[in-house]
């Protein structure tokens, strides 16, 4: 194990362009003759549009256009389709009258100016038929389904009803909220048709190609005839992974007026129109031994979706490997509601499960007198309980060891409330989790000049985690180029394919294909070399080669240096090209893939206000060999910051009578702030290359650094007062 170091090398490549203002997002591109639209959005939560009255709009300074159901949807290719929406093309924008929830865009204003967008969409009267809606989650329960979606399936092992014969249970139930991901940057679209049927779209997303495929589907055009552009994103979180209304309003209005058109959601906008982290009720039914072993797990949930579409996300999925335990009972449904749906927001699923999961087992602990680290121990599972395969490497026994030296957890059990300091309760928490380490197919070009610059292209994303630099640090790392001759090219749909950056699968998966790239190119060169009877070339093999300057040579012969250009023009060619496509993980029938934390905190709930505060966090993560360690500390500093949120302050609250969300803002919906998070988060990882993902070692961790986090907090806070909570977040109403 070893602790990072923040190295000058390590630096953002990027870093520069962002805090100068030189890199553009989105919303900042300008064209000629680019006009602004404003979304208006539904007053009402469900029903029908009786009239829309758009004459004061249309007459208003500025206005080119008012786009509604009457007049949008002529540009759709999928006329004959049987629904108004579907799964990947989500609410068809200006389809019919049909209201499905409150703030669905019924209009479309489009002026020159954007403050003239703006006042005309305040003019436009819109009257409904209003029917009855349901927003209320836990009022509706009972009309939970099972989900259609089959990836999310339930699971039985062994004898269901073992837990009820335990010795020791643990029945409880818990609740997660609506999160909203809230990213700096919001998202935005500027549409431009280059002619009839050729479209450019810049947009605020982290899957370029998803999103040209899916505009390619809605209108009935080739994929070669969309291009869509997100070089810098201002953070998603999961938010960009799909195309939102206002990306096909932008298209709409692009079409019809024959300009570009640029629409910027509004931060309100946000919580109703790009998705959120769904609502949760889950129940845990744990049965133990009296020395902890678990002997049987039940653990249902119930997921929020919208009324018009399905979304469904692996709640239990967690429970079903984490632990040894030979009886297992999954169960997962969905609830419809008349809301928008929700989207995959960081670590989808495993969030809201391993809440539950690791409070329960905190709740076991507590039963047992025993130290949570220790009951981890006990449980530990040698191989995948879920399918039986051995793990491609694991070393969560590590992370709480780790763990417990970092933090200085001290050993055994801890009796809650026992420990003041003034007015202050101090307490202690933990819990692990787990997030399966994907790698996708993905695609890389190299391409290398005679005076050295290496270019790289892919088509993935960036949204903050510091793919860039960390691709160029692998193609450094491979071929000895100093980083800063390296440039690497992302963000446009007509880049080499790569799958969107999601699930933590970017650097597993195009760091592949940038690696195997690079060791393509080498061999290309050697074997150029070698044709120009240089016999220090004929045997040579690609981790021989290594770049001096505008050179190249291999290892231990002096003789063999030769300057690129000399190459170049024996080939006659002015660069070299790889484009190298990386398979999926070989292995993945052999071998159970994934990543493991153990998460340690401390915290101070004062006495008399029920204000927490976290004092102390510490992460130890398993996530193969670190690539970046400076870029990796941030994107787990950033899951702790995102846990102290779900533990503490997020939550979206809605007026049920009206079926809208309120405190739509950052005024009423609360994401922590300096005086929330804590001076000391520590992270250490294992640094530990994992033998078969690929041949770097590497694993994903956009997501492990905030599976269990909520759940260590609460822990905490529960070992600081004596009081369980079991719905997050602990606000200091709920604690008093």
């Amino acid at each position: 194990m070893k602790n990072n170091t923040l190295a000058n090398k390590d630096n953002r490549v990027d870093g520069v362009a962002k805090v100068t203002g030189a890199a553009k997002y989105t919303a900042e591109y300008q064209f000629p003759n680019l006009v602004h639209g404003v979304l208006v959005g539904s007053t009402i939560a469900k029903g029908k549009i009786k009239s829309i009255d758009t004459k004061a709009a249309e007459k208003s300074a500025g206005v080119v256009a008012v786009i509604t159901h009457k007049n949008g949807d002529k540009i759709y290719g999928l006329k004959k389709a049987k629904r108004a929406q579907t799964l990947d093309l989500g609410l068809r924008i200006f389809h019919a009258k049909d209201i499905h929830f409150s703030g669905q865009p019924v209009a479309l204003v489009v002026a020159e100016r954007l403050e003239q967008a703006q006042h005309a969409a305040s003019l436009i009267q819109v009257k409904y038929e209003t029917e009855p809606h349901t927003t209320e989650f836990s009022a509706n329960m009972a009309s939970a389904r099972p989900t259609t979606i089959p990836w999310v399936s339930d699971l039985k092992r062994g004898d269901d009803g073992a837990w009820e014969k335990a010795p020791v249970k643990i029945v409880q139930e818990y609740t997660t909220p609506v999160e909203v991901h809230n990213p700096m940057e919001m998202h935005a679209t500027i549409a431009i048709w280059e002619s009839d049927d050729k479209l450019t779209v810049y947009d605020k997303n982290h899957a370029v190609q998803d999103v040209r495929d899916t505009i390619a589907k809605a209108l009935d055009l080739k994929k070669d005839q969309i291009q869509v552009n997100s070089e810098f994103i201002g953070g998603g979180f999961g938010s960009g992974l799909r195309v939102w209304p206002h990306t096909f309003a932008a298209i709409i209005a692009a079409k019809i007026l024959k300009k570009p058109v640029k629409i910027a959601v509004t931060r309100p906008q946000m919580f109703t129109m790009t998705g959120y982290r769904p609502a949760t009720w889950q129940k845990m039914s744990l049965g133990a031994t009296e020395d902890g072993k678990l002997v049987g797990i039940r653990h249902e949930a119930i997921g929020q979706t919208s009324e018009y579409e399905e979304f469904a996300e692996g709640v239990t999925g967690i429970t079903k490997m984490l632990y040894a335990c030979p009886n297992l009972l999954t169960k997962y449904q969905v609830l419809p509601l008349t809301v928008s749906t929700p989207i995959w927001m960081r670590a989808p699923g495993e969030t809201p499960g391993s809440f539950a999961l690791e409070t329960a087992m905190d709740e076991l602990a507590h039963a047992l007198k025993m130290d949570p680290v220790q009951l981890r121990k006990v449980n530990y599972a040698d191989k995948n309980p879920e399918d039986g395969k051995p793990w491609s490497s694991n070393h969560l026994m590590e992370c709480l060891q780790g763990g417990v030296k970092q933090f200085n957890w001290k050993p055994g059990y801890v009796e809650p409330g026992s420990v003041q300091k003034g007015d202050w309760y101090v307490g202690r928490g933990m819990a692990v989790g787990s997030w399966a380490a994907w790698r996708a197919p993905a695609t890389a070009l190299a391409r290398l000049d005679s005076e050295g610059n290496l270019l790289l292209q892919s088509a993935t994303s960036d949204m903050g985690p510091g793919t860039v630099t960390t691709m160029v640090k692998i193609a450094s790392e491979v071929t000895g180029i100093v980083p800063s001759k390296i440039k690497f090219e992302l963000g446009k749909s007509n880049l080499p394919p790569s799958p969107g950056q999601g699930g933590s699968v970017t650097v597993a998966s195009v760091g592949s294909a940038v690696y195997e790239a690079c060791e393509e190119l080498k061999q290309k060169l050697i074997t150029i070399a070698a044709g120009m009877d240089k016999n220090s070339y004929k045997e040579a093999k690609p981790d021989e080669l290594f770049f001096v300057n505008n050179k190249i040579a291999i290892r231990n012969r002096p003789d063999s240096l030769i300057k690129l250009a000399e190459v170049f023009d024996h080939e006659k060619i002015k660069e070299v090209e790889v484009v190298k496509a990386s398979k999926s993980a070989e292995g993945s029938d052999k071998y159970a893939f994934f990543t493991f934390a153990a998460h340690f905190a401390e915290v101070q709930v004062h006495r008399l206000t029920g204000v927490v505060r976290v004092t102390r966090f510490t992460s130890v993560v398993d996530a193969g060999k670190i690539i970046n360690p400076k870029t990796a500390t941030s994107q787990i500093s950033g899951a702790v910051v995102m846990g102290i949120g779900m533990a503490l302050t997020e939550e979206l609250h809605f007026d049920h009578a009206h079926g809208r969300p309120v405190g739509a803002d950052f005024a009423g919906y609360h994401i922590p702030v300096n005086l929330d998070i804590p001076a000391d988060i520590q992270v250490v990882f294992i640094n530990q290359p994992d033998p078969y993902l690929n041949k770097m070692g590497a694993k994903g961790l956009g997501e492990i650094g905030l599976i269990g986090a909520a759940a260590a907090i609460g822990n905490a806070v529960f070992n600081a007062t004596g009081k369980r909570f079991r719905s997050v977040p602990l606000t200091p109403d709920k604690l008093l």
